[in-house]
Order: structure tokens, then sequence, then C-alpha cells
């Protein structure tokens, strides 16, 4: 597996990007291209900047108070392998993971059968969010999401602790929120 990854940027502290103080790192490279994306500089695999997972690993340590890290993008089930790999070592320090992707859950499990980096990222995310981003249906009041179609789906214990934490006025529009069944497991 390589062990560096391709970001367009990083973002050290955010409290936008998923529950509590968190790391973000933005995937190069994004096949969906979607229409008022707020990150289009992402879109082509060329340009961004290569970190190799230590460094990463090392700008997690830097600061006592992240709960954890975002992956975000661009589309991070394109470099999905070495991903896990930085999601893993996040979890070996008790740190959780939200991923953001284009892609719906049902077809990233549909990919996990013949991509190993797939089923490995997968399985190192605590909280899916996923769906394209639909200008039409945009949403700048609901927390973690960008539109409504997008859903917030657990995949862990972990990530049902990160459900709970996001709190949504009751005055906003409701997104989906999923928790993926214990008994099934994912590929």
């Amino acid at each position: 597996m390589a062990d560096s990854i391709r970001l367009a940027s990083i973002l050290e502290e955010s409290i936008a990007d998923g529950p509590g103080l968190r790391l973000v790192v933005f995937a190069q490279g994004c096949p969906h291209r979607c229409r008022g994306c707020h990150n289009p500089q992402t879109f082509l695999s060329v340009g961004g900047q290569n970190f190799s997972i230590s460094k990463l690993l090392d700008l997690y340590r830097q600061n006592p108070l992240s709960r954890g890290i975002t992956l975000s993008g661009g589309e991070p089930f394109m470099q999905a392998g070495p991903l896990a790999q930085l999601a893993g070592a996040i979890h070996e320090e008790g740190g959780d993971v939200v991923t953001y992707t284009g892609y719906r859950l049902e077809q990233l499990v549909a990919r996990a059968d013949q991509e190993s980096g797939v089923q490995a990222l997968l399985a190192e995310t605590d909280l899916l969010i996923d769906g394209p981003f639909v200008l039409a249906r945009r949403s700048l009041e609901h927390p973690f999401v960008g539109s409504l179609n997008q859903r917030l789906i657990a995949l862990s214990e972990k990530g049902e602790q990160l459900l709970e934490d996001i709190v949504t006025p009751a005055t906003v529009p409701a997104v989906e929120r999923l928790h993926y069944p214990a008994d099934r497991k994912l590929p």
C-alpha cells in the first residue's frame, strides 16, 4: 500500500467538519464534480501535495484537544487504501473518524467486494456522510452536511456517539440519520 496521500489541503483545527475539534484532510481528486462544490480545486487528481501518513499522524498528535480526523475532499474513496491506513492509526491513538463521500453507502458496499481499499476505509470510518452535494438542496443551517440529500450514517459504536453529539435545531429541516445494524457486517 502507498505510504503517502495526495491532499489539496489540511485544516488543523475545525469545528465545522464533524463533532468536536478535528484535523481535516482534503483529498485531491474527485469524479463527482458537483455543481456548486465549495472545493472545486480538488476535482483534478493532479495538483495538491503528497503527505506521508506519519506526517499527518504527527499533525494529529500535536493537538491534544483533537477528537478525531475528518476525511473530506475531493473524494476520499479515490485514495481509500492510504486513507484507511491513516484512519486506523487515528483509531490507535483513540480518535474517531468521519468520512465525507459523494458516493452513497450502497455504491461503496457494492465496490468493496472488488476494491480492498474501499472495504478497509469503510471498516475504519465511524461516521459516514454520504451523497453528492446538490445545489438545489443546499443547507447552510444543518450541521455537517452541505445539502439535505446527504445522510449521516453511524458505522461503529464511535459513530453512534458522533451521531448522538450532532444537535440539530428544531427549526432546521432534518437529514436522514442511519444506524448501520451492528449485526450486519460491512464488506
